[in-house]
């Protein structure tokens, strides 16, 4: 594993854990103690975590900002997105989640057309409706309350609006994914807006990069079971999460 994508790895495993030991990151990342110490003073000096006697903690205790996230691991994400859009068709239903790969997903949407989008996400959204990306989609914006953590409608009001409709696919993406938990989230009412939608499509597709394999957040989402497709990126292959969750899941597709 080269030095980002380690770097890439504990942000993921922070996200999910807030706090993690020494030893939990050599066994993460298949390395020794002195280059999870470099790599761990490396990311303090950036300012993205605290070391502790004998670990590290999050920074500010929680998941790194949207707009920090959207910076990392873009061509991955762009990469799993385009592979997202080439399994859909027209006139299909979908609900689409809040997250950086989605965001992307939303752009890559372009090269369809006549699609029916349900979204929570205003980025999203806004996308959708640039005359410049096609604009050839019914979008439709969930109602709600305004999240803190990311620019999208949460709360119950979004839920229960999610509730009115069915979709063909929800595509989604996670803050972790394993085995045991399934698709996971850090946030509760971004947790309960993923799990609806799961629940009111036909189909669920979840879309996560490498650095999302074997991570388990504080609130699960959708069994790993009710995944239909995981959809992540080469650097997977040969991780025994990803090889978990192939046996669980109805398709793994590596792009």
């Amino acid at each position: 594993m080269w030095q980002q994508e380690r770097y890439q790895r504990i942000r993921a495993l922070l996200s999910a854990q807030q706090r993690l030991s020494t030893e939990q990151l050599v066994s993460a990342l298949q390395v020794s103690r002195e280059t999870v110490r470099r790599d761990v003073a490396a990311l303090e000096a950036m300012g993205e975590l605290r070391r502790t006697h004998g670990g590290v903690i999050a920074r500010g205790g929680e998941e790194a900002p949207i707009a920090e996230r959207a910076q990392q691991q873009v061509p991955d994400k762009q990469a799993i997105a385009r592979a997202a859009c080439s399994r859909l068709r027209q006139g299909q239903t979908l609900f689409i989640d809040a997250g950086t790969t989605t965001a992307l997903l939303a752009r890559e949407l372009s090269t369809l057309s006549g699609l029916t989008i349900i979204t929570n996400a205003f980025d999203v959204a806004l996308a959708l409706r640039q005359p410049a990306l096609g604009g050839g989609h019914q979008v439709i914006m969930l109602g709600g309350e305004l999240g803190e953590r990311a620019p999208a409608t949460v709360g119950g009001s979004t839920v229960a609006e999610i509730g009115r409709y069915h979709a063909d696919i929800a595509l989604l993406s996670p803050v972790g994914i394993s085995a045991a938990m399934g698709a996971s989230n850090y946030d509760p009412r971004e947790a309960e807006v993923a799990r609806a939608m799961c629940a009111q499509a036909d189909q669920v597709y979840m879309l996560a990069d490498f650095s999302k394999l074997g991570i388990s957040s504080r609130i699960s989402t959708c069994a790993a079971s009710d995944i239909d497709l995981l959809i992540s990126n080469r650097k997977a292959a040969g991780m025994p999460a990803c090889l978990e969750l192939a046996a669980l899941t109805g398709e793994v597709w590596l792009v």
